[in-house]
Parts: structure tokens; C-alpha cells; sequence
């Protein structure tokens, strides 16, 4: 079977791609969390108050969750600082208030939605794995 070498070395390309966004993030989660240790900053305090909170800590915390907390939000804010743009935030953010959304996102054909879908499923394995 014929395998065209173009398409592998793209693939090979964007995984390349995906594995140092990854290590970015996670450096940048280790220095955070290193930093912290060091200077007794936690993750609510790197949040700020209410009013400086990004998109995706406001919507964490007002989602109503049992678990949300400010420690919690603000640790998925961090990431998410470091793994998404801001659009990509404000298009998450509304997950919480709109669940179906991300369904709708996740389902669509649309290659724009592909490649947030993409950028998202990082932004959570990442989220999961620090946050907890």
C-alpha cells in the first residue's frame, strides 16, 4: 500500500508541534509551582482577586460545582494561560454555562473547530494532571 510521504512527515510535523506546546506548558507549570514552593505563593494567590480572574476561573467559579473552589479555578486559569489564546479561553469558558456547546464544538466539521477541539483536549489533559 502506496503512503504518501507527504502526509506522514505533516503528521510527524504537527506531533512535533503538540509535544513542545506540551513541554512549554509544563515548564511553565513547573516554574510556576517551583516558585510557590519558594516564595508561599499557592495557586489562589497567582489568581488575584475576582475582578483580575481570567475568563475561565470566573466561569469555574460560578458553574455552581461542588468541587470549584478558588484554588482549583485558579489552577486551571494558570493553565489554561498557558495552553490556550485568549479566544480560546472565552470559547471555554462558555462550556461551563453551555455544555451542549462543547458537544456541538467537539461533533463539528468545521476545521477551525477542529483545531480548537485539538488545542482544548490539551488544555484539559494538562488541567487534569496539575489541578487534579
Amino acid at each position: 500500500m502506496y503512503q504518501n510521504p507527504k502526509v506522514g512527515s505533516r503528521c510527524e510535523a504537527e506531533q512535533q508541534r503538540q509535544v513542545s506546546r506540551m513541554r512549554t506548558a509544563l515548564f511553565g507549570l513547573c516554574m510556576t509551582l517551583a516558585l510557590g514552593s519558594v516564595t508561599g505563593v499557592t495557586a489562589l494567590s497567582l489568581s488575584g482577586t475576582a475582578a483580575q480572574a481570567g475568563s475561565i476561573e470566573r466561569a469555574c467559579m460560578s458553574s455552581g460545582r461542588r468541587a470549584a473552589n478558588g484554588a482549583l479555578c485558579g489552577c486551571i486559569q494558570n493553565i489554561a494561560n498557558m495552553t490556550l489564546s485568549g479566544s480560546d479561553q472565552r470559547k471555554a469558558a462558555k462550556f461551563f454555562a453551555e455544555p451542549h456547546r462543547a458537544q456541538e464544538i467537539r461533533q463539528s466539521d468545521r476545521a477551525s473547530d477542529e483545531k480548537f477541539w485539538d488545542r482544548y483536549r490539551e488544555f484539559g489533559a494538562v488541567a487534569q494532571n496539575a489541578c487534579g
